[in-house]
């Protein structure tokens, strides 16, 4: 009886912090970036030295912490308490305090109009309001990567293997 417990205790740990929170503050499940994915991004990003990034829900803090150890400042928006404390552990194995920070926000609340480079792994249903965010908030020449999910007014200036690529200097204006 006590093993039922345990695992019903699990499972109801598990829909709080992965789908309950999440979808109650406007997010998504946690469903972390495949590393050929990551890996991708970062080439696809062309980084330079000084840029600023920012992950929108950055779950464990992996594309955080990739960016970062290409040598740029990365930061991660991340709703869900849980993700936010193992992401700090990770950033702090990682050695990459003060180059990698992760902030407990809601992505949605946060002024984004200092970064340089954007990466989401969203779901489809958020795309749309997120591209007019994004749209409103950008410097002209920001970069919005986008892990599988294609935003639906834009144009990609670039695209490889599931990841697209967009130049806040050519987002359609209406």
């Amino acid at each position: 009886m006590w093993v039922f417990s345990i695992i019903l205790a699990l499972l109801l740990f598990y829909l709080l912090f992965f789908w309950i929170i999440p979808f109650s503050l406007k997010g998504a499940i946690f469903d972390p970036s495949r590393k050929k994915d990551v890996e991708k991004m970062l080439e696809l990003a062309e980084l330079k030295g000084e840029e600023i990034s920012a992950d929108l829900g950055s779950g464990d803090g992996r594309v955080v912490i990739a960016f970062a150890r290409k040598g740029i400042q990365a930061h991660g928006f991340e709703i869900n308490p849980l993700l936010v404390l193992i992401s700090k552990i990770n950033i702090r194995r990682a050695g990459l305090k003060g180059k990698a920070f992760i902030h407990w926000k809601n992505f949605w609340k946060a002024d984004l109009s200092k970064f340089d480079i954007i990466t989401v792994f969203q779901v489809d249903f958020a795309m749309n309001e997120l591209e007019n965010k994004l749209k409103k908030e950008l410097k002209p020449e920001a970069k919005v990567i986008s892990n599988q999910w294609a935003f639906p007014n834009w144009k990609y200036s670039k695209y490889e293997n599931g990841i697209y690529v967009y130049e806040s200097s050519e987002f359609p204006t209406k």
